[in-house]
């Protein structure tokens, strides 16, 4: 992904108000950020652990979306895959994420994504999850990659549609 700065970031959000996006935390470390390895920004709000952003290059422009972190069932030991990267984590490490969808119809749409929102970095072993957090598969680096922007692209088109 490219270097984005807040100013495009705020610009990219498509199911929020003019004042949610004015009053979303964004990143304070955009600097710092390891562009190279990210196939989408995303992350949480400090002040609202239950709030997360998604921003992601879709052709030509970049849209960004508001999600809401379903709360966890604490003290449950399982394993789950995130929908976007397929990667499992145990206890709360996967999360079912809402985004209102755009139009003002009422409705949301959920997908189960890493609670860290750090499907690019597990994806290319940049930070790890432990065993069993990645199934062996046959795939390129290129071709996971290109998998999990096809299912960012699907949930963003599922927000937008």
């Amino acid at each position: 992904m490219r270097p984005i700065a807040e100013r495009e970031i705020r610009a990219s959000f498509v199911n929020c108000t003019k004042g949610e996006v004015k009053r979303l935390a964004v990143p304070r470390d955009l600097d710092m950020r390891p562009w190279d390895d990210l196939d989408f920004l995303g992350w949480q709000d400090p002040s609202s652990p239950g709030r997360a952003y998604l921003v992601a290059e879709q052709g030509d422009r970049l849209v960004g979306v508001a999600l809401r972190r379903a709360t966890s069932n604490a003290g449950h030991v399982r394993r789950s895959m995130c929908s976007l990267c397929l990667t499992t984590h145990t206890g709360d490490g996967v999360s079912l994420m809402t985004a209102r969808r755009t139009g003002g119809s009422g409705n949301s749409v959920g997908a189960y994504i890493c609670t860290d929102l750090a499907c690019s970095l597990y994806l290319r072993g940049k930070k790890d999850v432990g065993p069993g957090g990645r199934m062996p598969e046959s795939l390129t680096l290129e071709e996971k990659i290109s998998r999990t922007a096809v299912n960012v692209g699907e949930f963003l088109q599922k927000v937008t549609a």
